[in-house]
């Protein structure tokens, strides 16, 4: 019976074509947008390598000065802030500064390449887990000797070497500053902000004042509690000692605030931020609300226009009831196979999705958009995500085929 009824889906799929390829598109465009957005949100924000404790870590990397006559500063912190007061909390297991990325000049024979360049300590490493290729990481003793030492990745590791084997001790020129390097490490994604560099190299190379007693500056710090029920209190610990931080300029600053958040915490309270919001929230509940209503929306407009297409094709096919139901078919009968049918689209739909969504994946990861992105397909959203495109496919066939199923064979033939 099921083989009988997938054949009449088949047929009825190819007799009413632009019905069918409205219902595919808008199944598979849907999919594929929604597997799309997943997979750049988690590239972004998931616990991938080097960043495989994000249960653990907590990131300061934002500061936000008010001041009396009404204006704001925001910026990231000074090593010196980090320094004093960050790396000398008692709660967390490690602290580990480093300074924003920024593209530097290099040069291989007369070309220039940009590498982005990382000053970081040497806890950095150790909180990190980076997959190194040959070599290690920089140590306590590089860092404190300010050696002139450094890491690369592979990529940089064959723009400037030709090869990314056998590097390791032979010196790289950047930012007309040779440095020697000790360890080759895997590509990370432009999108790990944290964690991402071309080059690495130890913060006591840095040209800046590390010493300088300031707010503002170009650094942050990653905080890795024991474990992650540790979170709160090392939280907890942070804002307490935020309070004892002296205010550069009293006169015109009325407070500052920075927060130890976790890595989607950390965005949201950015990109959430209201200027009279003093209490702190870090707006991701907030973030959720909204990212959760357009998902809803999204899948919402074409599961409507699936459903109005549901109810025009089975009321053009009254005819077609009518005629069975006068040889004997039961309405269970009839349900059944409209059933069948749009389960039976869903799924064609949901595989066209997959399909489309893998080649934009690939397409967006060999464009070179985002620098070392490598994009993965979420099979756990797929499923949720077409389990849901059935629900409202079987919901749009259930009513129109419980209705038609009820009509007598000559209502039904007359088309009403």
């Amino acid at each position: 019976m099921l083989l009988s009824y997938l054949k009449i889906a088949w047929k009825v799929l190819l007799r009413r074509k632009f019905f069918t390829f409205i219902s595919l598109f808008g199944i598979s465009f849907t999919l594929m947008v929604l597997l799309v957005v997943v997979a750049l949100f988690d590239h972004t924000v998931g616990a991938h390598a080097p960043e495989s404790r994000l249960d653990r870590m907590l990131f300061a990397n934002f500061m936000r000065v008010k001041y009396k006559d009404g204006g704001n500063m925001n910026t990231p912190p000074s090593y010196h802030v980090l320094d004093k007061y960050v790396r000398t909390l008692k709660t967390p297991e490690k602290v580990a500064i480093y300074s924003n990325f920024h593209a530097t000049p290099s040069y291989v024979g007369n070309n220039r390449i940009d590498l982005d360049l990382k000053y970081t300590d040497q806890v950095f490493w150790e909180i990190l887990n980076f997959t190194f290729r040959e070599g290690k990481p920089f140590g306590k003793a590089e860092v404190q000797g300010a050696a002139r030492v450094a890491v690369i990745n592979q990529t940089t590791a064959r723009k400037y070497f030709g090869t990314d084997k056998g590097v390791v001790g032979r010196t790289i020129e950047v930012n007309q500053t040779n440095y020697r390097v000790t360890g080759v490490v895997d590509d990370v994604p432009v999108m790990r902000i944290s964690s991402y560099a071309d080059v690495w190299v130890p913060i006591s190379t840095s040209s800046d004042d590390l010493h300088k007693v300031q707010l503002d500056g170009d650094y942050a710090a990653i905080i890795l509690a024991k474990s992650a029920a540790d979170i709160p209190a090392v939280q907890a610990e942070f804002n307490q000692v935020m309070k004892r931080i002296p205010l550069t300029d009293p006169k015109n600053m009325a407070y500052l605030a920075m927060y130890a958040d976790q890595l989607l915490a950390s965005f949201s309270r950015q990109l959430m931020y209201t200027p009279d919001n003093q209490a702190g929230s870090d707006g991701l509940g907030s973030l959720y609300a909204i990212l959760s209503g357009l998902a809803l929306l999204f899948m919402l407009l074409p599961a409507l226009n699936l459903v109005n297409i549901n109810v025009s094709r089975i009321m053009e096919r009254s005819s077609e009831i009518g005629v069975r139901k006068a040889f004997g078919a039961t309405g269970g009968t009839l349900v059944g196979q409209f059933l069948v049918e749009n389960v039976f689209l869903t799924l064609i739909g949901g595989l066209l999705g997959l399909l489309m969504a893998y080649v934009a994946l690939q397409l967006i990861s060999g464009a070179d958009i985002l620098a070392y992105a490598h994009f993965e397909l979420s099979w756990r959203i797929f499923a949720w995500a077409l389990l849901v495109t059935l629900f409202f496919g079987i919901l749009s066939g259930v009513y129109p085929a419980l209705r038609m199923s009820r009509l007598h064979p000559a209502q039904a033939l007359k088309g009403r």
